[in-house]
């Protein structure tokens, strides 16, 4: 699983892997007894002729880079949506890494998209920007439906901008969905990734390239982000306040415990894989973290948890060894919401996942209340129905009550 951890890394910024891109289908042997140079190859043509573009691009990115405020690592979504539009208007075609901001120059994208559909040739350059204080150009050249990609990374030290890594590669699977978003990887050599895994590295990007509602934007951040698709399952099932269904409460803690304290769930599976580690959490402490994001009454979350009256305990079993989910996750995008009567909204929603170049694997509706002072409280969530919806590939459920005893014993 160490491949995709090191791309994880490169596609959030913290650091980039070094490639060795092969340009030249001769050894050093013919090298040394051919005495005409070689002709540059497709690689360093196109390096050469984007050198300008390059220096353009920084010299628009740079001052904004040094005015910006933010972290060491952490760079924030305003100096992002600056940089983004102002290459936008200096004629670019720019996109953030999170598609949190409106591709600028979009038509280019979509008319590079349509030109592939039909196999014809053509060329488009995308700048994406991350959120650790760096960019990647994407320069992809189109020929009879295949794209062929060159993607550099630029990295913003100490007051300068310089390439730090380039990589180059044929897409294997690319995709214009119906949503509007380029969806498209591919596997390229890293020498450096080779010697840790033995294995290439491999790249799944995905671009909005259709403009979506800010605000529809604003209730993804506040309200869906946070809680996600990973080791959980609240937006996998349909539950509603009259019946919780098969919500999980164990992972609505382990999700809520960090928003509310500030702290990491300090209940920690055991060191040993083969030991089950179960703890007995306070009733106050565990029904606080809940009802705190759900209209529940004590008596049903008790009847949906393993509840111990004697001492007014839940019993809890940390996520051990044998619930490890696949680490590619997709991610939720509200592309609609409906504010009702009752004060609730109800926000629709794409389950948008790159790994699988599919931008609704699903669509879910998820109705919530808001409270005083910006709390909220989750009402419902609904699967949609329909013959397109994909299955939940990447989720791990909790161990039953059986499972646990059969793989960790009775205790």
């Amino acid at each position: 699983m160490l491949w995709k951890r090191i791309k994880w890394f490169w596609k959030s910024g913290f650091f980039a892997i070094s490639t060795l891109v092969c340009v030249s289908g001769c050894n050093q042997m013919e090298k040394a007894e051919s005495a005409a140079p070689e002709p540059a190859s497709e690689l360093q043509m196109m390096q050469k002729d984007g050198n300008e573009e390059s220096e353009d691009i920084i010299n628009i990115c740079l001052p904004i880079y040094d005015n910006a405020p933010g972290g060491e690592l952490e760079i924030d979504l305003e100096t992002i949506r600056r940089i983004v539009n102002e290459l936008g208007k200096n004629g670019y075609v720019a996109v953030d890494s999170k598609n949190q901001i409106n591709m600028t120059n979009a038509k280019l994208a979509v008319r590079f998209c349509e030109m592939t559909e039909d196999k014809e040739d053509a060329e488009l350059t995308v700048i994406e920007f991350g959120y650790q204080w760096g960019f990647a150009k994407y320069d992809l050249q189109a020929n009879e439906g295949k794209i062929d990609v060159v993607r550099s990374y630029y990295k913003y030290e100490n007051g300068k901008i310089q390439r730090k890594d380039i990589a180059s590669y044929q897409a294997e699977h690319w995709n214009y969905t119906k949503d509007g978003y380029l969806m498209f990887s591919g596997i390229w050599f890293s020498e450096q990734q080779y010697v840790l895994t033995l294995s290439d590295a491999e790249e799944y990007t995905a671009w909005r390239i259709n403009p979506l509602d800010e605000t529809c934007r604003e209730l993804n951040r506040k309200y869906l982000l946070p809680i996600g698709y990973e080791r959980n399952n609240m937006f996998l099932t349909d539950w509603s306040e009259e019946d919780f269904g098969a919500l999980n409460f164990y992972d609505m803690y382990d999700i809520f415990y960090p928003q509310i304290t500030g702290e990491q769930v300090p209940y920690s599976a055991d060191e040993n894989l083969g030991v089950g580690a179960v703890y007995h959490i306070p009733r106050e402490e565990f029904e606080s973290i809940i009802m705190t994001y759900f209209n529940i009454d004590r008596k049903t979350l008790q009847s949906k948890t393993i509840y111990e009256p004697e001492d007014c305990t839940y019993e809890y079993k940390p996520r051990g060894f044998y619930e490890v989910e696949y680490p590619e996750y997709p991610y939720p995008e509200v592309v609609g919401f409906t504010e009702n009567e009752d004060g609730t909204i109800t926000l629709t929603v794409h389950v948008v996942f790159p790994y699988k170049g599919d931008s609704s694997v699903y669509t879910h509706e998820v109705v919530v209340r808001l409270l005083e002072e910006e709390g909220i409280q989750y009402v419902s969530n609904r699967i949609i129905p329909s013959e397109d919806n994909g299955e939940e590939t990447w989720h791990m459920p909790r161990l039953t009550q059986e499972a646990w005893e059969e793989i960790y014993g009775d205790t």
